[in-house]
């Protein structure tokens, strides 16, 4: 019966990966219709690449920072329990790469290819799982003394601060050290559009990103015995609020529209598994309102050149859900209870914290050792892996 249950245990988590694991063909889709077409071919490659270095580093350095825990032991060991604790590792791992996945959108067009690679492993292999290790793993003695101070620990089920915040706000830092892209904003005050390339792309994107969600929202129980099917009905509600509130106030535009679910399935991820499907709604609903308005506000009125809006929709929706966890969650508001929202409060502002000086202290070394920023020739072309490049490599080949 044991083995049964951990092999049972051991798929239920395996498949939860899987379907995170094609999250990450949403965040490259995402950002391929929505960059210029001369950077499409550099936003396919560096979301794969960075997926592919954030294994590394998680394996080797991130696991152990959150969890203690190494894979140096036997292969007789590691398969213990049906591989549980191995099929676990690659859970959490596409958790953690999706933050140099979500800071890719915001520095999108203009970043330098191999420094931001240098990045994504000194983010998750050192700053993510800092946070990650306080919020899902007791480190540090924090949890134990918000529980003991205000009657709960930080609570974030699926990860809108621990995942999504973290990856906003760190990427705020390194938006605004690399500049906005050429030609955006002219001195004279004009702004350059700078449209979508492809909207169909963007909502395959998205739509990769919302089915996948389902995985990263029920999955996050681990185990099969604390599955809950409130989490995805939650889930559905937050989407649906966050597409609707999206399209009304963003005026029918596609972008809005279709960012507007994500919106809500970020803010969603933390109280998920407590909230009444009403609070849900709401919680979605307000996440897509803070989207579109801040999304505006930034392009516009702000000049921070954030491609994506990852800062809109990852970090303040993240942050949102975290407090909305606390809001939504608590009993007098239909939830389950047992959530603290000053350690809701406590815990999001210490996410931010940890990611912001993580962000400058990252992308503020690797501008000042190596630079972060292309060429003004390589950024007119497409960037490192445009292209232009290969067209070029075709040619000399033909020629020789």
């Amino acid at each position: 019966m044991d083995s049964f249950r951990s092999g049972a245990d051991t798929l239920f988590i395996l498949l939860g990966a899987i379907m995170i694991l094609a999250m990450h063909a949403g965040f490259a889709f995402l950002e391929l219709g929505t960059v210029r077409k001369k950077n499409q071919v550099n936003a396919l490659v560096k979301i794969l690449v960075d997926f592919a270095v954030s294994t590394i580093a998680y394996f080797f350095i991130g696991y152990s920072i959150a969890y203690g825990v190494n894979f140096f032991s036997s292969a007789e060991v590691l398969a213990q329990k049906s591989g549980f604790e191995l099929v676990k590792f690659f859970f959490l791992l596409t958790f953690a790469a999706a933050i140099p996945a979500i800071i890719s959108g915001g520095i999108a067009e203009r970043a330098r290819f191999h420094p931001q690679l240098a990045a994504t492993a000194l983010m998750v292999g050192l700053v993510y799982p800092i946070f990650e290790g306080i919020a899902w793993n007791q480190r540090f003695g924090i949890q134990a003394w918000l529980e003991a101070s205000y009657g709960a620990a930080f609570h974030d089920f699926a990860g809108s601060v621990v995942v999504h915040a973290v990856g906003g706000w760190a990427a705020l830092p390194a938006v605004l050290l690399l500049g906005s892209r050429r030609g955006r904003y002219s001195k004279d005050g004009s702004i350059a559009a700078h449209p979508p390339s492809s909207i169909p792309f963007l909502a395959l994107g998205a739509w990769i990103l919302a089915v996948g969600w389902f995985g990263f929202n029920v999955m996050s129980a681990q185990t099969l015995d604390k599955m809950n099917g409130l989490v995805a009905m939650n889930s559905l509600m937050a989407m649906v609020g966050g597409t609707l509130v999206a399209v009304v106030i963003g005026k029918n535009d596609p972008g809005f529209a279709y960012n507007g679910p994500l919106a809500g399935l970020v803010a969603i991820c933390a109280g998920s598994d407590l909230m009444h499907p009403l609070g849900a709604l709401a919680t979605g609903g307000i996440a897509g309102a803070i989207f579109v308005w801040l999304f505006t506000l930034t392009q516009n009125r702000w000049k921070i050149d954030d491609v994506l809006g990852v800062w809109p929709l990852h970090g303040l929706c993240g942050a949102w859900g975290g407090i909305a966890a606390g809001l939504f969650g608590a009993k007098a508001l239909g939830g389950l209870g047992g959530i603290s929202l000053m350690s809701q409060l406590i815990g999001t502002a210490l996410g931010i914290a940890i990611a912001v000086v993580g962000g400058v202290l990252v992308y503020g070394l690797l501008k000042i050792t190596v630079g972060i920023r292309l060429d003004p020739e390589e950024e007119y072309e497409g960037a490192d892996l445009s292209v232009h490049k290969i067209t070029a490599t075709a040619e000399r080949e033909t020629s020789w």
